[in-house]
């Protein structure tokens, strides 16, 4: 077993329920990590036998991109895509964070956290 992550990437999205976020939108970071079977690939060092971060930050970019209201949504919907496309994974750990969410203070990121495994 071993586990790739991905951390900090950076996407500008329309989440929210103001109408002001859906209009002018905001920066949001997404931390993701899996965990799969990469005994193979250490070994053959073949990109086929192991788990793609291409792949996996492709499916954040397009899920960030489809608008929702609440985070969890979002976070769910990559967890889902991720055990969909990527056979390889048994586990799925994703982060969504609003960067300066309009809540009327000095916050400097809401999070959100999901897991799911096969």
């Amino acid at each position: 077993m071993g586990s790739i992550k991905l951390k900090n990437i950076r996407v500008f999205a329309y989440h929210g329920c103001l109408v002001e976020e859906e209009k002018i939108g905001s920066d949001y970071r997404v931390d993701l990590k899996v965990k799969g079977d990469l005994s193979n690939s250490a070994t053959s060092d073949e990109l086929i036998d192991t788990i793609d971060y291409v792949h996996l930050n492709k499916i954040v970019k397009e899920e960030m991109a489809i608008r929702s209201k609440l985070l969890e949504s979002v976070a769910e919907r990559i967890n889902n895509r991720v055990l969909q496309e990527i056979i390889m994974v048994q586990k799925v750990k994703v982060s969504v964070s609003k960067i300066n969410p309009p809540i009327g203070g000095n916050v400097a990121m809401v999070s959100v956290t999901r897991s799911k495994s096969r």
